[in-house]
């Protein structure tokens, strides 16, 4: 992998700096503290009785007597509450997420029952002996199925199988009455599952010295999650506790309250001693959390170049059977019918999202939530309209996107778009590939007979979102200020807490440069501690790409509050006026070269402040700072991701054979974690584009329950990425910086389609336009053709008629 990057002269520690992350030394000397890795006495394990039926009534339960007292059903648990995710979006209907089923099993692998031992093999052998009566019900295992229903409904209660149905319509009929032609596609993405290296995991017992329930749990979101469990064992939040440790990749799966933290919560809170539940591989595939499964009916009204007047959109999203907590099943179809313009310049919009029970699992926010999907649609739209109109891909998107010179822009679903050169990163991209001379490679052929294909994609990640993007989609638990807290220890180190945790975006090193660039204090003696509600400031915590922009936001803010307290006592130590002095490499610099170090500084404060001055600021070398940008509809990071692959018609294979990438986040604290969040992303797109599916039969039942079924990409599938940065500073934020964690798992399934149907055009076969992009579904492509003639309809040229 090899980056291009502009010339900068940053500071060795600060930002800008390639700075090796600090957490990697304990990982890669296998010390890190991870759920699975702790050990207590008295600890047992528990394992989960699920259900083998997508959607039953449950009519009975049999459990022998010398198991009972180690076998929890949910009237077992009558102080418990269930799980409700309320929203504020018109049409929505109310889930209630039992932490063990109750009356009916709504998807396969729902927990029905829990048992616990000393041992999850002892656990789960108790397991075996409970027997639980179902009666079979309707199973709605596709989106059309539950659509179509009219009497039984995932949840007794509603009148439809709908979450919601959204609609945006803003001067549609008025600028697709201009259109010249008219571009149909249907694009649909599989669903899938997130597939971390750790799973769900938790572990809880009673601080009787606190008087407090101790949840450790491997989660994005410790605050919320004490929040929400309080709530749901009836307990004050300052009772609850929630550590989150290290944690083993997330992607947005440990971002919500899960049935499984409130179980086992409740165990330790009922028998008050330890209790732990780690997921395993299988039941992470068939019943943790799916993601991504939208479809797509797009119709575009262009003029003869292919400039885009008008789009017209139905969006429908299978969300499971749940909605989950704080997200709610309404963040898919919010995101989608915002984002789905992406980062075009055009007028006319109509579109309607429906989000659609199931009896599979609840939908739960996964990397670049609802953005892949939109990318998805958009980029092959864009393609679509090339075709029609004669011109190269790129030629149409160069006509379509936003101008520099229009920055910053208000887009026609309202998204405030603050900065940027999407243009320029779509021609750095096309120079990067030489497409001119790809184009004449692609016409000459392949020496082996393969095809080569050429695809483009560039997107917009909203980033960073705040209050008032959150309030409209309606969540129960709205973000607003993320705080820090600061602290100069009496030898000249730093402690930082935020609310925020890392899953592995190396925020102990990023989060010590902003420090190191304000105070510059080594980063080595900087030491961040996060993941403890017990230790840190409120946050709503790490998601939506958050954390730099309002937690670093935050740090930066506190450090530059406390910066002239330092710079105060540095200046009485030294004798001269604090006008004089400022600091330099973890030093206050006086006049004439003299100095002292900033633990010089602490050493007064902490043990001689006789040393003091007499109007020294009495909150001493510590400050808690709050933070949210002034415009907080988010930062838009951007980029445009090109590929060439190989298309073997015999097997169906496809090899991508160049990958490149120019992104622009703003300013990079580091650009070496920049670079390993995007190819992270990629491996993970790729795996939408080509290998990932969980797929269901009629009965409900997942065809993908091990890592046999369900394919992962690997090294070998993810090719060399070469990849160049912009730094267009946001406006909005400190140091300009833009967060980026979800972009790069946005535009692969994009560009490897378009690069496909591009390779497949010679020889007239249909577009492939499903995930993922099997080799079956490829030779069913070849098979199909013609291409997409039927679904392009010209449109008489306009007449102007003049009446006086």
């Amino acid at each position: 992998m090899s980056t291009e990057h502009p010339t900068s002269a940053h500071k060795a520690q600060g930002v800008g700096a390639r700075v090796r992350r600090k957490e990697d030394a304990r990982h890669l000397h296998g010390k890190g503290n991870f759920v699975a890795d702790m050990s207590m006495p008295g600890l047992s394990e528990v394992a989960f009785l699920r259900s083998p039926l997508a959607h039953a009534r449950i009519v009975g339960a049999s459990i022998p007597d010398g198991v009972r007292a180690a076998v929890v059903l949910r009237q077992d648990m009558a102080d418990s509450l269930d799980i409700v995710a309320e929203s504020t979006l018109p049409t929505y209907q109310l889930s209630a997420q039992p932490p063990l089923a109750s009356g009916k099993v709504r998807f396969v692998g729902e927990p029905m029952a829990m048992a616990f031992a000393p041992t999850r093999a002892l656990a789960e052998d108790i397991v075996e002996q409970i027997q639980i009566d179902l009666d079979d019900l309707p199973v709605y295992a596709s989106a059309p199925a539950a659509e179509a229903a009219t009497g039984t409904f995932v949840h007794d209660e509603w009148t439809s199988n709908l979450f919601m149905t959204l609609h945006a319509d803003r001067d549609f009929d008025t600028w697709a009455a201009k259109a010249d032609r008219v571009v149909k596609r249907t694009v649909d993405l599989s669903r899938q599952c997130m597939v971390p290296m750790e799973g769900k995991a938790v572990l809880a017992y009673w601080d009787f010295q606190a008087d407090q329930l101790v949840v450790v749990s491997a989660t994005q979101v410790p605050h919320m999650i004490r929040t929400i469990l309080a709530d749901c064992l009836k307990l004050p939040q300052d009772q609850v506790r929630v550590i989150s440790p290290d944690v083993g990749g997330a992607f947005g799966y440990k971002c919500v309250l899960q049935q499984e933290e409130l179980c086992i919560a409740w165990l330790a809170k009922t028998h008050k001693r330890p209790f732990r539940f780690i997921e395993d591989r299988r039941e992470h595939l068939i019943a943790g959390a799916n993601s991504r499964e939208h479809s797509y009916d797009m119709t575009a009204y262009v003029d003869k170049r292919g400039k885009l007047l008008a789009l017209d959109a139905v969006i429908t999203i299978d969300g499971g059977a749940y909605s989950v907590w704080p997200f709610t099943a309404g963040l898919e179809p919010g995101q989608a019918i915002g984002n789905l313009p992406g980062p075009y310049d055009f007028r006319g919009y109509r579109c309607v999202t429906k989000c659609v029970a199931t009896n599979k699992p609840g939908f739960v926010p996964y990397r670049g939530v609802a953005r892949t999907g939109v990318c998805f649609a958009i980029e092959l739209t864009m393609d679509a309209i090339a075709r029609e109109v004669g011109r190269e891909p790129w030629e149409v998107r160069k006509e379509n996107l936003v101008p520099a010179d229009a920055m910053p822009y208000v887009n026609v679903t309202n998204k405030h778009l603050d900065s940027g050169d999407y243009g320029a990163s779509l021609a750095k991209a096309m120079e990067m590939l030489q497409f001119d001379q790809l184009r004449e490679r692609q016409k000459a052929g392949e020496a082996d007979g393969r095809l080569l294909g050429i695809g483009i994609a560039t997107y917009t990640e909203q980033s960073a979102h705040g209050t008032s993007v959150f309030a409209a989609w309606g969540t129960p638990l709205i973000p607003g200020f993320d705080s820090a807290t600061v602290r100069i220890t009496p030898d000249g180190g730093l402690e930082m807490r935020v609310g925020v945790h890392s899953h592995g975006q190396g925020m102990e090193t990023t989060f010590a440069q902003i420090a190191h660039e304000i105070l510059g204090i080594d980063i080595a003696r900087t030491k961040l501690i996060h993941g403890d509600t017990g230790q840190t400031p409120f946050s709503t915590g790490t998601y939506a790409s958050r954390s730099m922009v309002m937690s670093g936001g935050a740090v930066s803010v506190a450090c530059k509050k406390l910066a002239p307290r330092v710079l105060a006592i540095g200046a009485h130590l030294l004798g001269t006026d604090v006008s004089t002095v400022s600091l330099a490499d973890g030093r206050v610099v006086g006049p004439e070269g003299t100095s002292v170090s900033i633990g010089d500084v602490a050493n007064a404060w902490y043990l001689r402040p006789h040393l003091l001055p007499a109007d020294v600021d009495t909150g001493g070398l510590e400050v808690t700072a709050g933070y949210k940008p002034k415009v907080d509809t988010g930062a838009f990071t951007y980029a445009t991701h090109a590929a060439v692959v190989a298309v073997d018609t015999d097997t169906g294979d496809v090899e991508i054979l160049d990958y490149v990438v120019v992104e622009d986040c703003g300013t990079m604290i580091n650009p070496m974690v920049v670079e390993g969040q995007t190819y992270g992303g990629i491996a993970q797109g790729i795996g939408t584009a080509l290998y990932e599916e969980t797929p269901y039969d009629e009965n409900g039942q997942p065809l993908a329950s091990t890592l046999a079924d369900y394919v992962l990409p690997g090294a070998v599938e993810v090719p060399t990425i070469r990849m160049h940065h912009f730094e267009t500073k946001s406006p909005h934020t400190e140091f300009g910086a833009k967060g980026m964690g979800e972009g790069g798992a946005i535009a692969p399934p994009a560009v490897i389609f378009n690069a496909v149907n591009d390779a497949l055009r010679c020889i007239g076969a249909a577009e492939v336009t499903r995930t993922p992009l099997s080799p079956r579904r490829l030779l069913q492509a070849i098979e199909d053709g013609p291409g997409p003639d039927p679904l392009v309809i010209t449109l008489p040229i306009r007449q102007t008629v003049n009446v006086a």
